[in-house]
């Protein structure tokens, strides 16, 4: 019962994970209460709460890390429970503490079980005496960077350098020689100190073809604990994870019940209670060794809701509130697969660097079940019009589809990607449509190299079949006919329902480098098109089939499009069989560009010129505007803070040596010298804060 939980909770966090905390606590009929810094005082998770406090400037040092405000927050509303969330104070033992000293409920493990945890060398003695697989490592303090290189070379190369008190790819550096070793700790240290402000590090084996593979753990404070099934992270970039599913389509049953088992004795080592995770490294062998445990809510965790039907955020508010689990371990089933794509405002064409600025256009796909029974469901924390801040994480939205099997998954996630519209900011929404159509990544064959082997020099669009190529060119060119069908009728040149004059319209399509000769056949056009109806959605509901003919091929080929001019999104349905059945077999963003539209499908961005025959001859003899030469500038990859600036005005560099660091989104970048050269110009200083492609330094020529 209600009356039995609490009566006000307080996130002390925000963002989506914000949202999807109020959530559950309003089904629960619990009142909700939001913190928010000066830059969120408009943000979706505010507007969600019943109450909103708030607690300081926009860094989160001053606002959103500041145990005391977030103390003062619970007494000014009454809320006598906290949500930690992820991030932030979420594994912090001394928050717990000083929530409980007042009397607070926290909405977490015990404060032992914290501390324990928390700190990757502790918890990887704790977890190798409680007979959990480890990897091999130095778990004591290392004094400096030639330490870290002794300790490297007693280990054996590659070696994985990481912050005690980390998390979510911070502070975390591979070393492959004494060189890496020797940076990589200086940047470790560097980021944990100002992410964490604990500057330990640790240095362990490093896996080679690794799967990154999680378990679920739930445990409440009477002795009971289970495990709800595995989480597949292994699609890394940068050792932040980017797309999960579950169940992993790498470990058999007998895998999943011992590194289950194995989650759960280590949990119940350290006294836990509350939802966690323990992550696992897997090799090609499924030979596993523990990681760490997240000790909180992970980010993915909507996926294991998906596949076990456990709400994980109400079951930590009844263990807080003293609950035994309702579930055993024969209760949990998992059903079906679930997928999760992390839509970041990260720009793929920038090497993934960050990007801030206004969401002028944010149009998930629709959630719930739909008719072939996928689940589609959207966790975010923003709005068309909101803001990307450069002050904290860049995560936009957690795109999640579930389906009977993992094919009917990934398909499900492939169409939900093509439906999303997000304008106004670089997002990798393109690179996580790219990966789903990946062979290798459909095949289920990936590790927590699969981004840098398939795409070794970064993300530049993806290439589309054949088939999807002639798609897209058909789509196009269709566009094109309706958009020329509809300037008439607003013209006065062609009456409301009369034919068309010629028999058909020919047209040139010109799309990644390919040429097609689509011609339209007005005649074989079914109805008519008209002011109230120029498209043509299936079984003639809104309109009639189009019929078109590429030049390369005997056969008509028939398709439905829905889309009318001002449309962004362009449906596109086929014939399935003899009888006339219809169904959709494609959604592409396109928008109008002068001489035809820009197509965003399946990872591509293409411009697709559409052209009547004499204009495309025409076309092919213009010739093209070269982009400036920008060679001898280092120009700013992302919006940041000039962290460091490693060399003068005059001095002679070498290719690969470190110009500047510069920090956005909490994480340090390295920027090295692509060839040799002179420094002629730095004109900016240390501190300053920069925009995309702003003048950082100019090499002579």
């Amino acid at each position: 019962m209600t009356t039995e939980l609490f009566s006000k909770i307080l996130v002390a966090n925000r963002g989506e994970i914000a949202c999807r905390v109020f959530k559950t606590a309003k089904r629960l009929g619990i009142g909700t209460v939001a913190v928010h810094s000066e830059a969120d005082a408009n943000a979706l998770h505010v507007e969600m709460a019943d109450e909103k406090v708030f607690i300081g400037a926009a860094p989160a040092s001053q606002s959103y890390l500041v145990i005391d405000k977030i103390i003062e927050a619970c007494k000014e509303t009454g809320a006598d429970a906290v949500h930690p969330g992820y991030g932030f104070l979420s594994e912090r033992a001394e928050f717990a503490e000083r929530l409980k000293a007042e009397g607070i409920t926290f909405i977490g493990p015990p404060v032992n079980a914290i501390e324990a945890m928390g700190d990757k060398i502790t918890s990887k003695k704790i977890a190798a005496e409680a007979n959990v697989s480890t990897v091999p490592g130095f778990m004591g303090l290392i004094d400096d960077a030639e330490h870290a290189v002794e300790i490297a070379n007693g280990i054996g190369y590659p070696v994985m350098i990481k912050a005690s008190a980390g998390g979510g790819g911070k502070g975390m550096r591979i070393a492959w020689n004494d060189a890496e070793a020797r940076e990589g700790f200086d940047r470790s240290k560097s980021e944990a100190a100002s992410s964490f402000g604990d500057d330990r590090i640790f240095i362990e084996k490093f896996v080679t073809e690794p799967r990154h593979i999680e378990i679920q753990v739930l445990a409440d404070s009477h002795g009971n604990a289970v495990y709800l099934g595995e989480r597949e992270c292994s699609i890394q970039r940068r050792n932040q994870k980017v797309i999960e599913e579950a169940p992993s389509p790498f470990l058999d049953a007998e895998t999943r019940k011992a590194m289950g088992e194995q989650a759960v004795a280590l949990a119940q080592a350290v006294g836990y209670s509350s939802a966690g995770t323990v992550e696992f490294i897997v090799d090609k062998d499924r030979n596993f060794y523990f990681l760490e445990m997240n000790t909180r809510l992970q980010v993915e965790h909507p996926v294991t809701e998906l596949i076990t039907g456990v709400d994980l955020v109400e079951q930590m508010i009844r263990v807080a509130a003293g609950e035994r689990l309702s579930i055993t371990q024969d209760d949990i089933k998992l059903k079906g697969w679930a997928i999760e794509s992390r839509l970041y405002a990260e720009d793929p064409y920038r090497n993934f660097l960050p990007s801030i600025g206004r969401l002028t256009r944010y149009r998930p796909p629709a959630e719930g079940k739909r008719f072939d029974g996928v689940i589609v469901r959207n966790d975010t924390g923003v709005f068309e019009g909101g803001e990307i801040s450069m002050f904290y994480d860049p995560m936009i939205a957690k795109l999640c589809t579930w389906a009977p099997s993992r094919e009917e998954a990934v398909e499900a996630m492939a169409e939900s990607l093509d439906a999303f519209e997000v304008e106004g900011i670089g997002h990798n929404l393109p690179f996580l449509s790219a990966v789903m159509d990946h062979p290798r990544f459909r095949s289920g064959a990936i590790t927590t190299a699969f981004i840098a082997e398939e795409y070794p020099d970064g993300f530049s669009g993806a290439e589309l079949s054949a088939d999807n190529l002639r798609l897209v060119a058909a789509t196009a060119a269709t566009a094109q006919w309706i958009a020329d069908r509809r300037a008439s009728f607003i013209s006065g040149r062609m009456e409301k329902g009369a034919k068309y004059g010629p028999s058909e319209t020919p047209f040139v399509v010109r799309a990644a480098g390919e040429e097609f000769e689509i011609a339209i056949d007005d005649e074989a056009t079914r109805g008519f098109y008209d002011q109230e109806s120029l498209t043509a959605p299936p079984n003639g509901e809104w309109g009639t089939p189009i019929w078109l003919t590429f030049a390369d091929e005997d056969e008509t080929r028939a398709y439905q499009i829905a889309w009318r001019p001002g449309d962004r999104i362009a449906t596109i349905f086929a014939e399935t069989d003899e009888e006339g059945h219809w169904r959709e077999i494609a959604a592409m963003k396109i928008v109008p560009i002068p001489g035809g539209f820009r197509v965003r499908y399946r990872g591509a961005d293409l411009k697709v010129k559409v052209m009547p025959p004499h204009v495309a001859r025409l076309a092919a003899l213009m010739p093209e505007k070269q982009p400036p030469d920008t060679s001898n500038l280092l120009l700013c990859p992302m919006p940041g803070l000039v962290v460091a600036l490693n060399v003068a005005e005059g001095d002679e560099v070498q290719e690969g040596q470190t110009l500047a660091i510069i920090e956005a989104m909490k994480m340090e970048n390295v920027l090295r010298a692509e060839k040799a050269g002179k420094v002629a110009k730095i004109p900016v200083e240390v501190g300053a804060s920069l925009a995309v492609d702003a003048v950082i330094m100019e090499f002579e020529r």
